[in-house]
């Protein structure tokens, strides 16, 4: 029974740690976009999405990820013998490319605290499908798990990966015009 309820918790802060990943770089998309407006919109944009990505990143984000990777390995402490499973090993190496998104999330989210914008509004909407990548994998890992399975599945996310890019190559020349 305990198993259950961690496993719950796990899942809630797993969903709120990609949701606040996925509201911060579209945030950081206005915040950018912000920069190209006249005075006083500028200003005034630029202080309220600095208030609005400060409170989501420390109020909402960090904590989802650290209670997240708590009850995962809470659960791992419960059911150790999943650690050997290829899936686990697998979903564990997309947990890893997730905490390197947080923490050059992190990166962007200092620099933009300072006044200091190094990508283009475009660069942050392909950058945002980084996560959405991530998600589809780590789900599908998940449900699956048979080897032959999560393989078939991985190449479906390079097919997904793919599909989003065009998509956005789409959106973006609909946006130009």
């Amino acid at each position: 029974m305990e198993y259950n309820y961690i496993k719950s918790l796990h899942l809630i802060f797993v969903i709120t740690w990609f949701a606040g990943l996925f509201y911060m770089v579209r945030l950081f998309v206005y915040q950018i976009e912000a920069q190209a407006k006249e005075e006083p919109a500028r200003q005034i944009l630029s202080d309220q999405f600095k208030i609005m990505t400060k409170r989501l990143w420390y109020i909402i984000t960090w904590p989802s990820m650290l209670l997240a990777i708590g009850f995962a390995v809470w659960l791992l402490v419960l059911r150790p013998f999943w650690i050997t499973d290829a899936w686990m090993q697998v979903k564990l190496g997309f947990v890893v490319a997730l905490i390197i998104y947080h923490i050059k999330c992190h990166l962007i989210f200092e620099n933009h605290q300072n006044g200091v914008y190094k990508y283009s509004s475009n660069w942050m909407r392909i950058f945002n499908e980084g996560a959405t990548i991530i998600l589809f994998s780590v789900v599908f890992l998940v449900i699956l798990k048979n080897a032959v399975d999560w393989i078939y599945g991985t190449l479906g996310i390079i097919v997904f990966a793919i599909l989003l890019m065009l998509g956005f190559k789409i959106y973006k020349r609909i946006r130009e015009k």
